[in-house]
């Protein structure tokens, strides 16, 4: 089979990882991927230069090729509408349309799902104009959480302990336009342990994942500004089974429903942000495709053929995964700056004799040396028989990668211990 994996990150580096193990021996392409992709074992690689949001070039790609089936990471090109336009092609794609992936493009909109479906969430309010959300927050005051509506890589939330720091992300929003020109949602602060919860999801056919625990903050003991996410585990022992089971069947399949309800199907990788506050599993965000960092251990922990479950989940066969006995433990390695300004072209080391598993997250091969080529470089992956035993694996493999030009948190999974 010959199968397209679109995007460039350590999340699409795991996908085609555990691609590349399937039983039907798949050959991989990758677009416009990167360079650690191609290290890839025992599969037949190849990097083709095309654009993620390039739908029209994708797509001729795929026809010209006789490309069997295309897994989509990055959410922009959910949001340029692949699904839409491969569909309509009668090509097979695992992803949500636009309009299902709205869920993630909008926060407006996914605010107002739950809302209409009594799937639990936060108490919310939507503004476009500054004076108008200034005067709520003066109603209101702080805590309070400060979402951009659209897509922001990541980095339009703004938990605002003071209403100093709350004006200060309405100004940047919707004075500043620095995501672009758009609305707010402000929600109601709420408090417990986070975590992630992934499922292939085709209409009312939910199948969830291992959960797993993400750090959006840059520096140790969550300080510093929000980030891609800069490591994850799984599992996560302070999220009791019952309530990832209640979650599953009182936020997933309820809102796999309601797309279904509202004439816009799900069918990809559906993502819950969830918090489990002292009322129960609450929404905090959905995504409309698989997480970074999360997926770069939530994909080891599967236990199965990857490539299968998608062909079946896509013909409504019955899917029914497994999840590994083991921890895992990822760690990202990033270049000094990020979130903000960083170099490129930072030479890397060591890669090629790693004893973890690596994904690259942003790195280029030149003339057989290694160098970074993004903000998030490296996600170190380790695992044991405990979590302990995975996070130390883990930090010695970043011991044996890290330069003076990368930083690290040093506290991953530290809810866990």
């Amino acid at each position: 089979m010959k199968i397209l994996v679109i995007g460039r990150g350590g999340r699409e580096h795991a996908i085609a990882w555990k691609l590349a193990q399937s039983a039907l021996k798949p050959q991989l392409f990758f677009a416009p991927g990167n360079d650690g992709m191609l290290t890839l074992r025992n599969v037949e690689t190849c990097r083709v230069p095309i654009e993620e949001t390039d739908v029209e070039g994708l797509l001729a790609f795929v026809k010209e090729n006789g490309i069997d089936l295309t897994v989509v990471g990055p959410e922009a090109a959910l949001m340029c509408g692949i699904a839409d336009a491969f569909k309509a092609a009668g090509e097979r794609i695992f992803a949500p349309t636009r309009e299902a992936a709205l869920i993630e493009g909008s926060k407006q909109f996914a605010k107002e799902l739950m809302a209409k479906y009594d799937i639990p969430t936060a108490r919310f309010r939507t503004f476009e104009q500054y004076d108008a959300a200034k005067a709520y927050l003066d109603e209101v005051g702080a805590p309070i959480v400060i979402k951009y509506d659209g897509l922001a890589a990541g980095k339009g939330v703004v938990v605002a302990q003071t209403q100093e720091e709350a004006d200060e992300a309405l100004r940047d929003m919707l004075l500043d336009n620095r995501f672009g020109q758009g609305k707010v949602v402000m929600e109601e602060f709420l408090q417990g342990p986070e975590f992630s919860l992934m499922a292939m999801v085709n209409g009312e056919q939910v199948v969830p994942l291992s959960v797993a625990q993400d750090h959006k903050r840059a520096y140790d003991h969550d300080k510093g500004p929000n980030t891609g996410g800069m490591g994850a585990y799984t599992p996560v022992p302070v999220i009791p089974k019952a309530q990832i089971d209640w979650a599953v069947e009182h936020i997933m399949k309820p809102t796999a429903a309601a797309l279904v309800k509202e004439g816009r199907p799900f069918c990809g990788i559906l993502y819950g942000g969830l918090m489990l506050t002292q009322d129960g599993p609450k929404v905090i965000e959905f995504n409309a495709r698989f997480g970074d960092p999360e997926t770069e251990v939530v994909l080891p922990a599967l236990e199965g053929d990857l490539l299968q479950m998608i062909l079946d989940l896509l013909e409504h066969k019955p899917v029914a995964p497994a999840c590994s006995a083991y921890s895992y433990c990822g760690v990202v390695l990033a270049a000094k700056g990020y979130p903000g300004k960083y170099e490129k072209k930072l030479p890397l080391r060591n890669l090629d004799n790693a004893s973890q598993t690596v994904f690259h997250m942003g790195t280029q091969r030149v003339d057989g040396q290694w160098y970074s080529n993004g903000g998030r470089v490296l996600c170190v992956v380790g695992r044991g028989n405990t979590f302990e035993e995975a996070r130390k694996d883990a930090y010695e493999g970043v011991e044996n990668l890290i330069t003076p030009d990368l930083f690290y948190r040093t506290d991953i999974g530290w809810q866990a211990i």
